[in-house]
This record gives structure tokens, C-alpha cells and sequence, in this order.
């Protein structure tokens, strides 16, 4: 291919085109306080007026060392392509990037090489940038941003303080200042009001179960372990408890379910929201511990099932598992609890998974009917979900039948199956038995009667119960956002916001201490401060410079504020300006963000949940953040496996651009199929677009002026891109007027490509440039005015070539990004003639061409008049003529 002859000049035309959008800052977005150069082509479409906004987002990368291979760009190009057509429609688009830059990947180089993460950082920057660069996308890049930057963070820290300082009020269903947190009666002393308040707060401290990896000396999240091993390094890891720094984002669980509804996602995205959320009814209920003072407490979905409650089940981590074991059990117990300490909890809830398990030698009182039942640890009920205790009905749930059966505990039917179906395993809604007074009552009468008589004793109550955990925000890494926290005397406080950014200390050892410590404990000079206080040693997770980066684009430069009131609620679109002078109805929020389906839960509910605290509090104007969502499918390898480089099957887009452009990649990029679908990568697929492109060059270009070019670039010392300005336009290009099938064929591709573009069906779109480009070229003379709107359509799609033609057809001319859309002029597709078949007897004979609007009498005398139907209607008799407008005319003779 690299010795072929090029279709066209890509390599001069991409990075002349590139150098000037960036010279010029073409794409900047510009808020609406700002003056606008008058030379600037914003300036020249809009004048003075605010046009209206339409802000779209990325998910930013996280720059690795390997830089991006094809599968990383199909989103931005798709964002892209929106982003040019918005603008050509007369939006004011924000479309800026950026990098989610802390992370474990440039920590452990570091451990392994001694190089700093910042250095590390800003090589895989510097390489992600130059890459997303050469594709021609339209970003704002006076808007990036970097997680790392200190300017950055300093934000971050100050937002994990607004939330350090707030709690949720349960009666005005949001977040206020800890302020005006109430205090009971009963407390007197400053430390009980202390430790009450700090209970309270969104950001608290808790021991907890955590994914503990000692090899890389870190907590992980669930998702970053993967069969009891960390996803990085593949190292092993355990559970074990620890201190740790919470986000309470259950008490927002309710309102990220129901605001889903307020917004333009999929529903298969919005069901794996609610799932992750996991809202049951049910009621929680009070077990005894016989011969003891504690109370274990359960939730169940099916209180009408409680006198089938044989045995109790606590996860191996619970609080009450060393109290209540006795010694004869204590050994076993500990066993098992190491044996539990080692599985992720993927693995210990996996259903297929043989049961295990150990008795602890205690018994609870089931309060339906006072029988004493044994207590079991096992590790398919988890610590982090409900209370961290079960009540087993093994007749009536899968897993603890399951159990009761390999272990020979005591199984009884309480809910009576509906006729033919067996009621032992039966976990439907049937008739309670076996049930004292519930006896006899359907399941849902049985739920509501057996959860009163449990309120009237005291011994449960009606509640809601959500599988979502409180968010655990502790690392213990050097290459994140540091806490902005000290500790005294035991206990936490929020530095001032003058303190901020509270910036990690250089180190060259990033490992942790040899106690177990975080690794910024070796700093002990910035450990320690002067007054005796001690600076927190944890860092947040890579999680939090995600969860508000699209704000800070707003605002990126402001020292004062994360991002300034006015400018917020423009782009977010509650601003009388967000409309533009216009008053166009405008989305709240982002308008439309695109990332893969691997953060479709963790990184939109976080966001979500900092969203709406900052809105609680007043710092942004809307409660959600992104209106409109996409998720775009995977680019598989072309062994149609997932690009790795372990697989050997990672395409670099450099290579691709050297061989075919950047034109021709962003094009095949989005021909492969529905942006939403998985689909796998073939190289040789790109030429079939790469040809397309050099067709469009080919209609616009006078062929001898390409060979003088061609011959010109063989003898320059090197090539220049002053070179394209010797290509002229082909003679064939006239400035006349289209005829009507011109008009045609450009209007049906105006509303093709329109409506493609509206509902991001890419693929179909550039198939209908294709079938423009198939009927053009068949054309004797071709005006100007059609091939100007033609290369309008394809220039969100491919900008470089298009923007290069365009210099060639309007010299005077301004660059394409902000000429307005092609209008869609439907009366221009209506026909003034058709043609319609002639039958004789059912036989098609001849066609004919009639006005549009022609009467039956007259479609009738122009068939008969017909030569080549004379031979088919001499000597015969014509019985009768029958005219269907618009269809067909059949004639009947004898």
C-alpha cells in the first residue's frame, strides 16, 4: 500500500489544516461573557448574538504507556462528528478533553523503575495528545485539564471538604451544612456531640471489610479484583478489616433511582443503575441470641416466611462472630474465616459455588415461634450487604436449601406452591402454612400481617433496604489526591480551604512501609506537623477527578472557584442564555456524553452522587449532570478477541494514519456498523473508504493539475504543503444552476444525512455520501452550489479533505466548521413526471412518462397513443383500459 499511488494528498493536507485550526483556536468554545475577536469565524456567523449552547462530552482517557490503539478513538470520533454538525447548525459547542491521570499503572512503574508517576504522566500525556491530535478532532484544547495538576486537585480536595462538612437531612431529603445538624438532648459533652456529628457526616471513617493486596500494598475495589487476584499485577488478595475513609452515598439511593427517570439513557443502562442500586421492601426483624444479651438483626424481602426459619447465617466478618463462637467451635471458625478472607465477594456470592460454611456453637430465638435455631457463619452472605446476617428458610431460597441439604439442617415448607408445583424450593407467591395466624393468607396479605405483629412486639419493622454499599474512598497509594485531613489527639480534622492544594511530598521509595503504612508515612517531615497533628497518610481513589471533571471544563483557569455560577448554568442549560438569543428549548445538563459501557455504573453513580450533593448545597443549578448518554461497543482485534497487547493484536492508529489518513480512519471508524454495537477491526475495510475519498478528490480536481502536483512533489527537495495551491478545480465544475434531478439527488442526501446524523446512525450516513458521489460523477456539468452543500455534509466526517476542496471551490471563503447546515427543501424532491408501466393483459409492454398530476383520461390516451404497444392492440378489440394513478395501466383486448 505505502508504494501505491496516494488517492489523494492526505499527508500535506491533514497537518496543514490542523496546524491552522490551532493557530486560529477555530473550535474554542466561548462563554457568553466573553468578547469575541471579530475576525474570528464565531465572530463572522454569529455576530454579536449569544447563540444557543450544546455541550458535549468525552470520557476522558487515562493516558497509559502504550497510547491508543484504533478501538480507543471511536467514541471521540462519534463526539466529534456531533460536535461539527452542532456547529454548523448554530450552536455554541463546548467539546473539550482532557486526562483521568492518577492511577495504579504509573505508581507501580514508578515502585519498579524509581520514576516519578508525574514524569511517567506526562510522557503518556504528551503521547495521547499528539495521537488524538493527528485524528482532526475538535476540541477546545484551551479547556484541558489533568487530574494531577495541583490547580486540579486543589478542586477536588475542596469538594471531598464540602462533603466532609455536610450531612443528609432525612426530612428535606438533601445535604446541608453540618451546621445545622441538631443534636439529641442527651448529649452533654463536647466529645458525645463530636463523635455524633462525625457519625452524620458524608465523608466518615469506618473499619470495614476491604480487598487488602500485599504485594501492592493497597485497597482494592471489587471491580479491580479478579479472581481473588488484583487486575494489575495479577497479585493475591485478601479481606481483611481496616480503617477507612466512606462517601455515604446510600443516603442519596433513593433519588439516583428515581431522578433516572429525568433523563435521556438507554433502558439497559438505566436497569444496570437501579440493579447496582438494588432497592428491596421488606421488613427487618430481631432475632435473640439465647443465653445472651446480643440481637442480631436481618432484612428479608419475605417476612411471611419467618416461621420457616431453621438456622441463622452471619458473614464470616460480622461484629458478633467472636462473641458468640464457643470454644469448642472457635477453631474451626477462625479457619474458615481466613478461608473466606482470601475470595472477592463476586466469588463467595457466585451461585454455582459448592456451599460452605461452619456453625459457631450458638443459637438465636426465631420470635415467630420461639424455637431455638443454630447460628452458622458462611461466606455467600456478605458483610457489606443488608446487616450481614441471614435468616435461612432453606424451603424457600435456593442457596439456603442448598446449604441445609449438604449440612442436614432442618427444612419446612411455610408457603404452599400453586397446583403441580412442588413447594419445597418454591420461592413464588403461593399460601402460607405452617405459619400460626398467617395461616391460610396469600403471600402478599401474609407479608403485610406477619410485619405488623412484628412492629406491635418490637421485634422488627417495615423498611426499604438497597443493595448499595456506602462508596469506600481510601487508597493506600502515593499517586492520588492526598486528604485534605489531619488527625489530633485520635481524631479527624478538615484542614481550611487556605490550606489547599494539599500537594504529596516528593519521595523516591513508593512503596509502602515496611508496617503496612501508605507510602506517604515515609514522609515524615510533611507527616508531622509543627502543632502535633498528623496530616491523613491515605489518598482518595482515581474515582474522584472523574467525578467532576465536566465542570471543571466549564471554568478550567478560575483560582478562585471550581467553576463560576454564570458560566455553570450556561453550559448546563439553565440560563435564560443557554437558548442564545433564539430562546431554543435546550437540555439541563451535559446534552450528550459518550464512553464505553465498562463505567456504565461505578463512574455515573459516583458522579451522579457528587452532582447532586453539589447541587443540595447550591454550587451547580441542575440535579443531574448528563442528559443525553451513549455507550459506544467495543472494537475487537481482527481476531475478533479484545485488543491487548498480551493477545498480540493491538492496531496502532500512527500506522493507519501513515497508509490511509486520518480522513479515512474516522470514516471507517464509524462505517463499520451502529456506533452502539460490538464489531471487530479489519484493516483492509479501510481501504474501501480511502478509495471513496479519493473519488470525492477526483470529482473536485482537474486531472491534469494533479499530475503537474504529482510530478511537482517527485522534484521538491521536501514536500510543502504550498504545493496544493497549484491543484485547480476541474472544468466540469460550473457555476450554473442544478438541474431539477440535481437538486434531487442533493436534497435526498441533505435529509439523509441529517436525519443519520440526529440519531447517530454514522454508518448509514456516509453510505448516503457514497450514493451522492456514484451519480455525481455521471454528470456532464456540475454546479458549484450542489458541491459546496455536498461537502458541508461530509465535513463533520471528514474535515481535513473537505475543508482543502472547499479553499479550491470558495477561495473567498470561510472555513467550513461554522458555514451553516444544508437546509432540507422537501418540494424539491416531488416529481413533476413519472413513469408507469403499460400491461396488455397482464403483460408489461411498454412504459410511459406522464405528469405527475396527469388525469386518468389523459394517462389513458398517451398509453393508447404508445408505438411500441401498436403490435400488441392491432386487429383486436379493446374490452377495457384500466388506469391506476401513479401505479400502472393495464389494457384488456380480445
Amino acid at each position: 500500500m505505502s508504494s501505491a499511488r496516494k488517492q489523494y494528498p492526505f499527508d500535506l493536507i491533514e497537518p496543514k489544516w490542523q496546524e491552522l485550526w490551532d493557530e486560529q483556536q477555530i473550535f474554542r468554545a466561548w462563554d457568553p461573557a466573553e468578547a469575541v475577536p471579530s475576525t474570528h469565524p464565531f465572530a463572522k456567523r454569529h455576530g454579536s448574538k449569544i447563540p444557543p449552547k450544546f455541550y458535549i462530552l468525552d470520557m476522558f482517557p487515562y493516558p497509559s504507556g502504550a497510547g491508543l490503539h484504533v478501538g480507543h478513538p471511536e467514541g471521540y470520533t462519534a463526539t466529534d462528528i456531533l460536535a461539527r454538525y452542532r456547529r454548523q447548525q448554530g450552536f455554541n459547542v463546548l467539546h473539550p478533553m482532557g486526562w483521568d491521570a492518577f492511577g495504579l499503572p504509573a505508581e507501580q512503574y514508578a515502585i519498579r523503575t524509581g520514576q516519578h508517576p508525574r514524569k511517567t504522566t506526562e510522557e503518556n500525556i504528551a503521547t495521547f495528545k499528539r495521537q488524538i491530535k493527528s485524528l482532526g478532532f475538535s476540541y477546545d484544547w484551551s479547556r484541558e485539564v489533568d487530574t494531577t495538576d495541583p490547580n486540579y486537585f486543589k478542586w477536588s480536595q475542596w469538594i471531598f471538604l464540602k462533603l466532609y462538612n455536610s450531612w443528609f437531612n432525612a426530612k428535606t431529603n438533601k445535604a446541608e451544612s453540618i451546621e445545622t445538624l441538631k443534636y439529641p438532648a442527651a448529649l452533654k459533652t463536647e466529645e458525645e456531640k463530636r463523635d455524633y456529628r462525625d457519625s452524620k457526616r458524608l465523608a466518615y471513617v469506618a473499619e470495614t471489610p476491604v480487598n487488602w493486596c500485599p504485594e501492592l500494598g493497597t485497597v482494592l475495589a471489587n471491580e479491580e479484583v479478579i479472581d481473588g487476584k488484583s487486575e494489575v499485577g495479577g497479585h493475591p488478595v485478601v479481606r481483611k478489616p481496616m480503617r477507612q475513609w466512606m462517601l455515604r452515598i446510600t443516603a442519596y439511593a433513593e433519588r439516583l433511582l428515581q431522578d433516572l427517570d429525568t433523563i435521556d439513557w438507554t433502558e439497559s443502562l438505566k436497569e444496570m443503575q437501579r440493579n447496582w442500586i438494588g432497592r428491596s421492601e421488606g421488613a427487618e426483624v430481631h432475632f435473640q441470641v439465647a443465653d445472651s444479651s446480643h440481637r442480631i438483626t436481618v432484612f428479608t424481602t419475605r417476612p411471611d416466611t419467618l416461621f420457616g426459619a431453621t438456622y441463622m447465617v452471619l458473614s464470616p466478618e460480622h461484629k458478633f462472630v467472636n462473641e458468640l463462637t464457643t470454644a469448642a467451635q472457635r477453631g474451626e471458625v477462625e479457619q474458615y474465616r481466613q478461608y473466606a478472607a482470601s475470595k472477592s465477594d463476586l466469588e463467595r456470592t457466585e451461585l454455582a459455588k459448592e456451599k460452605t460454611g461452619v456453625f459457631t456453637g450458638a443459637f438465636a430465638i426465631n420470635p415467630a415461634n420461639s424455637e431455638r435455631i443454630p447460628i452458622w457463619i458462611a461466606d455467600y452472605v456478605l458483610a457489606t450487604y443488608g446487616t450481614g446476617a441471614i435468616m435461612a428458610v432453606p424451603a424457600h431460597d435456593e442457596r439456603d436449601l442448598e446449604f441445609a441439604r449438604k449440612f442436614q439442617l432442618s427444612i419446612r415448607v411455610v408457603v404452599q406452591a400453586p397446583a403441580g408445583e412442588e413447594s419445597e424450593g418454591f420461592i413464588g407467591n403461593g399460601v402460607s402454612i405452617n405459619s400460626g395466624a398467617i395461616t391460610g393468607l396469600p403471600t402478599p396479605e401474609a407479608k403485610k400481617k406477619i410485619t405488623e405483629w412484628l412492629e406491635e412486639k418490637g421485634l422488627g419493622r417495615k423498611t426499604i433496604n438497597y443493595k448499595l454499599r456506602d462508596w469506600l474512598f481510601s487508597r493506600q497509594r502515593y499517586w492520588g489526591e492526598p486528604f485534605p485531613i489531619i488527625w489530633r489527639d485520635g481524631h479527624h480534622e478538615a484542614l481550611p480551604e487556605s490550606a489547599l492544594p494539599v500537594i504529596p511530598p516528593p519521595l523516591t521509595d513508593f512503596k509502602p512501609t515496611a508496617s503496612g503504612e501508605p507510602p506517604l508515612a515515609r514522609a515524615k517531615n510533611w507527616v508531622d506537623l509543627p502543632d502535633g497533628s498528623r496530616r491523613e497518610t491515605n489518598t482518595m481513589p482515581q474515582w474522584a477527578g472523574s467525578c467532576w471533571y465536566y465542570l471543571r471544563y466549564i471554568d478550567p483557569r478560575n483560582s478562585e472557584t471550581f467553576c463560576a455560577g454564570e458560566k455553570e448554568s450556561y453550559w448546563m442549560g439553565t440560563s435564560p442564555k443557554s437558548g442564545g438569543d433564539e430562546k431554543r428549548h435546550v437540555k439541563p445538563g451535559v446534552d450528550l456524553y459518550v464512553g464505553g459501557t465498562e463505567h456504565a455504573v461505578l463512574h455515573l453513580l459516583y458522579a451522579r452522587f457528587w452532582h447532586k450533593v453539589l447541587f443540595d448545597l447550591g454550587y451547580v443549578s441542575t440535579s443531574e449532570p448528563f442528559y443525553r448518554l451513549v455507550n459506544q461497543g467495543l472494537i475487537l482485534g481482527e481476531d475478533n478477541q479484545k485488543m491487548s497487547k498480551s493477545r498480540g493484536n493491538v492496531i496502532n492508529p500512527d500506522d493507519i494514519l501513515q497508509e490511509y489518513g486520518a480522513d479515512a480512519f474516522r470514516l471507517y471508524e464509524m462505517f463499520m456498523g451502529p456506533l452502539e454495537m460490538v464489531k471487530p477491526w479489519n484493516t483492509k475495510g479501510v481501504e474501501g473508504v480511502y478509495r471513496f475519498l479519493g473519488r470525492v478528490w477526483r470529482l473536485f480536481v482537474d486531472e491534469k493539475s494533479e499530475t503537474e502536483f504529482e510530478q511537482a512533489l517527485t522534484t521538491a527537495p521536501k514536500a510543502d504543503t504550498s504545493l496544493l495551491k497549484s491543484l485547480r478545480l476541474s472544468s466540469k465544475i460550473q457555476n450554473v444552476s442544478a438541474t431539477p434531478q440535481q437538486l434531487k439527488t442533493l436534497q435526498a442526501t441533505i435529509k439523509k444525512v441529517t436525519e443519520d446524523l440526529d440519531g447517530l446512525k454514522f454508518n448509514t450516513a456516509i453510505s448516503a455520501l457514497m450514493v451522492f458521489i456514484n451519480e455525481a460523477m455521471g454528470w456532464e456539468t456540475i454546479p458549484k452550489s450542489v458541491l459546496i452543500d455536498f461537502l458541508k455534509l461530509l465535513n463533520p466526517l471528514a474535515p481535513h479533505v473537505t475543508e482543502e476542496l472547499n479553499s479550491k471551490i470558495s477561495p473567498e471563503g470561510e472555513t467550513l466548521a461554522y458555514q451553516p447546515w444544508p437546509k432540507f427543501d422537501a418540494a424539491l424532491l416531488i416529481e413533476d413526471t413519472i413513469e408507469l408501466p403499460v400491461q396488455v393483459n397482464g403483460k408489461l409492454r411498454d412504459k410511459i412518462v406522464v405528469p405527475t398530476e396527469a388525469p386518468a383520461s389523459e394517462i389513458e390516451k398517451l398509453a393508447l397513443a404508445s408505438e411500441r404497444l401498436k403490435p400488441f392492440l392491432e386487429g383486436k378489440t379493446i374490452k377495457k383500459v384500466i388506469v391506476v394513478p401513479k401505479r400502472v395501466v393495464n389494457i384488456a383486448v380480445a
